[in-house]
């Protein structure tokens, strides 16, 4: 159900041949039989199409919603192991606008891990059930003398106390969650942590790519510790509301392998909150939601002594979704807008420069349409437009001609972030566990400019990304 989740190369014939041979490897290592299936497959005897849109994970169908709803409950216990790995290319269209290429641009071109993740989860009693996602990121961190050095940790939990009761003109589902990651419970793919289509890698080639571009994130990030309570009346109604804080003590799980210098450290409970109007009808269902989170995080995550060092986030979005699922079509539409505010601490490091801004405002749409054909064969279209007032605090063009080490591919030379453009991708689902898909992803305006958006020269269009993915699911 819910599965989450560079310079080398001399011509696009070597890495494409790479990528697709190991995709051959992995059909050739997977058997053929109705056992070789994730864990919840397992557990409800279903097929991937019964709770994925066109079998395309991770986005869910209603029954895939209602599974989730009921706390991973339906089916029968059984092996809750499963795991995936994605094996990618990134290629940046221009990278010679660079002083260092190599550290702006890591395996640009080069085929490489990108993640691989083991996923528990299931049905632990008629009421319980979880889901938990432990992830090794091979180029989490660099060494001085370039090479890569990988690393294990906690990525997206969800545990789960769920029931439903029925009558004849009541159905209502309640649950508490206890999570990682604001939205992570949610049961809609416009949900901020769950649009996010592909698993990004982390060499900095991949920063373009659609997974990397604006998306609809809360400020309080993951890796913190929640509750959140939520209702499902009637298959019309979802409600949720719940508090976030830092993962310490018995939630210190949450944020395991993840260094304390690198955890986000709240003040406070921070609370978060999911309304949404559901409707099914046929092979028809539709989502209007709306929902937000205000979060205080300290600037520095190793001292939390002095409130006025917090940074304060103020989340708001509207989304909906729109489903058509009929064999052999599978159709899914998705609008998200999200309104971000931004005020900065009053005091510490991060405390605003006289003549900067004291809070920043973004506004950001993001939509997508997709449709899978004989949940083989499949394509979408993505567009996101970023936009906010200026704040001279971005800007890191200097006049004299010096460099900012901000670095020129995500300098600024205006202060303002509007950054727009679209993602164009067509996928190929040879067996239900197995996704291999290409990407583009094209750029009209990054850090406020089409042309020299940095001072120095790189245009939007040079941040144009091509990704090319297997991703295994099994």
């Amino acid at each position: 159900m819910d599965i989450l989740q560079a310079s080398g190369g001399t011509a696009a014939t070597r890495w494409t041949s790479a990528l697709f041979a190991a995709a051959i490897a992995a059909l050739a290592l997977l058997p053929g039989s109705a056992s070789a299936i994730p864990a919840f497959n397992r557990q409800t005897g279903q097929n991937c199409v019964a709770c994925h849109a066109g079998g395309q994970f991770p986005e869910l169908t209603p029954y895939g919603r209602l599974f989730k709803m009921t706390g991973y409950t339906i089916g029968q216990r059984t092996i809750p192991i499963s795991g995936m790995a994605v094996a990618s290319v990134s290629k940046v269209a221009n990278t010679s606008k660079s002083d260092d290429p190599g550290a702006d641009f890591q395996k640009n071109g080069s085929p490489i891990l990108a993640t691989a993740s083991l996923l528990l989860g299931g049905k632990v009693t008629d009421n319980i059930g979880a889901f938990a996602q432990v992830t090794y990121d091979p180029y989490a961190t660099q060494a001085a003398d370039g090479s890569f050095r990988g690393h294990t940790s906690a990525d997206n939990i969800d545990l789960r106390f769920a029931d439903r009761f029925i009558d004849s003109r009541t159905d209502l589902i309640v649950g508490v969650s206890a999570n990682n990651n604001p939205s992570v419970s949610d049961p809609w793919n416009t949900a901020a942590a769950w649009m996010q289509y592909v698993p990004v890698p982390s060499p900095s080639s991949s920063r373009f790519i659609d997974g990397a571009s604006p998306y609809p994130g809360f400020g309080a990030g993951g890796n913190i510790a929640g509750l959140t309570a939520y209702a499902f009346w009637n298959k019309t109604i979802y409600a949720e509301i719940g508090g976030y804080g830092t993962s310490r003590g018995a939630l210190s799980f949450m944020s395991a392998g993840v260094a304390d210098a690198d955890t986000t450290k709240l003040r406070g409970v921070n609370p978060y909150w999911r309304l949404a109007y559901n409707r099914e009808w046929g092979a028809h269902s539709l989502m209007i939601g709306t929902s937000g989170m205000v979060a205080e995080v300290y600037d520095d995550p190793l001292d939390t002594s002095d409130p006025a060092t917090t940074h304060r986030y103020t989340d708001l979005g509207i989304d909906a979704q729109y489903q058509y699922l009929l064999d052999p079509s599978a159709v899914t539409a998705q609008v998200v807008f999200t309104s971000n505010r931004h005020r900065y601490p009053t005091a510490g490091a991060s405390q605003p420069a006289p003549g900067t801004n004291a809070a920043d405002t973004t506004h950001l749409l993001r939509t997508k349409l997709s449709y899978v054909y004989q949940a083989k064969y499949g394509g979408s279209i993505g567009l996101f437009d970023l936009n906010g007032g200026s704040n001279p605090a971005r800007i890191t063009f200097d006049p004299t001609g010096d460099v900012s080490s901000a670095g020129q591919a995500d300098g600024n030379r205006t202060g303002s972030p509007a950054t727009r453009g679209a993602t164009l991708e067509a996928f190929w689902m040879p067996i239900q566990y197995l996704r291999i898909g290409v990407q583009y992803t094209a750029y009209s305006r990054f850090n406020g400019a089409a042309k020299n958006y940095d001072g120095f020269g790189r245009n939007a269009s040079d941040n144009n990304s091509l990704f090319i993915y297997t991703w295994l699911a099994y």
